[in-house]
């Protein structure tokens, strides 16, 4: 008697494990799970840099700068303009090429419909933010863009995160709260900006990469 039970305990343990075990591969099937860690703290890296230069010789440099509000001159947005566009190109650049071989790795495709989904669901809110910001930016609301893009960037990660690695819902959640504060404390938008793309990243980077060998 006591035999039958403890075979009936195991049998029950190893269908409870079977079961288990059929979740994770149907979620490694419907989620991109190739992410790079190591990507990630490129990417903050490239940010502080990127943030650095945006004081020092944007923001320092222009006609008329207050703790509250910034106002540049047409070379100056033609300036902040193009380190932005070599922020984005340098952090894409690194990603794409980490990413691809993480999933060599993983022996996960780099685009298949897992990334597809992924990248449809990230490009809807930053599509969205970059039109508004632009639209801001022309405007000559140049003091509020650093937090606006944390807040939609945040959005974008929250919106991928069913795609992917479940902690990125957490840093977009974290992008978004640092985006709100930095708008409230609107002076210091550009040290927020460079916390939650600089030194954000560089941290869930690191824990992505000691999680996942990624």
């Amino acid at each position: 008697m006591y035999f039958d039970l403890q075979s009936k305990e195991m049998k029950q343990e190893k269908y409870l494990q079977d079961i288990k075990e059929i979740r994770e591969m149907m979620d490694r099937s419907s989620r991109f799970i190739s992410l790079s860690g190591i990507s990630g703290v490129i990417a903050g890296i490239i940010a502080l840099a990127s943030a650095f230069i945006a004081y020092q010789y944007i923001f320092l440099a222009s006609d008329y700068y207050t703790l509250k509000m910034v106002s540049l001159t047409s070379e100056g947005l033609l300036d902040i303009t193009i380190l932005a566009i070599s922020t984005l190109v340098l952090t894409l650049g690194s990603v794409v090429m980490l990413t691809r071989r993480t999933s060599k790795k993983k022996g996960q495709k780099l685009w298949n419909k897992q990334s597809q989904r992924l990248i449809i669901n990230l490009a809807i809110p930053l599509f969205t933010g970059g039109f508004v910001c632009i639209i801001l930016m022309l405007n000559g609301f140049i003091g509020i863009l650093a937090p606006l893009t944390l807040i939609f960037y945040g959005l974008a990660l929250i919106n991928a995160s069913n795609y992917t690695l479940d902690d990125i819902r957490s840093l977009g959640i974290a992008e978004v709260i640092l985006g709100l504060t930095g708008l409230y404390f609107i002076e210091y938008g550009l040290f927020f900006w460079a916390l939650g793309f600089g030194l954000l990243h560089i941290v869930y980077g690191i824990r992505m990469h000691l999680k996942y060998g990624s």
